[in-house]
């Protein structure tokens, strides 16, 4: 009984994570339509953080390729657990030096790159793991130009300096810029003001590093703006998976 009552529970949850991205995929279509672009040139990552590995299969189940965790202690046997799955693993939490030889591991991209120090750390891993390691530098808009803001990432203009300590790194690949839409200061619930800054930031990024092209902006919250402002990856969790456990 127990493992039908397991089952059912299983089933039903697919069918709620489904309708849920059914939701998101028609919210990302109309955003894309809206801004003149094509669906296709947004990839969706779903932010799996504090749910289980069993959601994580069905997500894949239902299509999804890109998930995202932000804790390693949660991330690390959730990825071991989902190893046989076809789905590429961004890290998107700040990253402390002594987690990253795990992330590594495991990780395809570490979206949240934001001080030298952590350069040097993820590289001398990939080249042990002997992988190569998508990156990300995170820019904080709620910084000076060249501080640090509440949440990481470095403010706008660092992002020269660090982007050229990632593209000469061994095992480092430079892939674009992250952002979180900030909360105070000049962009303070100004969320398409931010991703436009964003942008502004991946068009100086680009002319030096042409690869470098992916930007990674928007939430559950902000999907549309972020799409408007030419977003090529968005982040979304609640609006997929539902509130957080312990949160509501």
């Amino acid at each position: 009984m127990t493992d039908l009552q397991d089952l059912q529970g299983l089933q039903g949850r697919k069918e709620e994570l489904a309708t849920n991205l059914g939701t998101v995929e028609e919210r990302i279509s109309a955003a894309c339509a809206t801004a003149g672009r094509k669906r296709e040139d947004v990839t969706l990552i779903v932010v799996t953080k504090t749910y289980p590995a069993s959601d994580v299969r069905l997500l894949a189940e239902l299509g999804v390729r890109h998930v995202a965790e932000n804790r390693d202690q949660d991330a690390a046997p959730k990825a071991a657990d989902c190893a046989d799955l076809p789905l590429t693993w961004h890290f998107v939490g700040q990253l402390q030096t002594n987690k990253v030889r795990s992330v590594v591991s495991y990780a395809d991209l570490v979206q949240s790159v934001d001080r030298a120090k952590l350069v040097t750390a993820l590289s001398k891993e990939a080249v042990r793991a002997e992988r190569e390691l998508g990156c990300l530098l995170q820019v904080a808009l709620d910084a000076e130009d060249d501080g640090r803001g509440e949440r990481g990432g470095i403010g706008p203009g660092a992002v020269e300096e660090l982007a050229a300590r990632v593209a000469e790194a061994p095992g480092l690949r430079l892939d674009g810029l992250m952002t979180v839409a900030p909360l105070t200061g000049a962009y303070g619930g100004r969320q398409q003001a931010a991703f436009e800054r964003l942008m502004d930031l991946s068009t100086v990024l680009r002319a030096a590093h042409p690869a470098a092209n992916m930007v990674s902006a928007g939430m559950s919250s902000d999907l549309e703006q972020a799409v408007a402002a030419g977003a090529t990856h968005v982040r979304v969790g609640t609006a997929v998976l539902g509130v957080r456990p312990g949160l509501g």
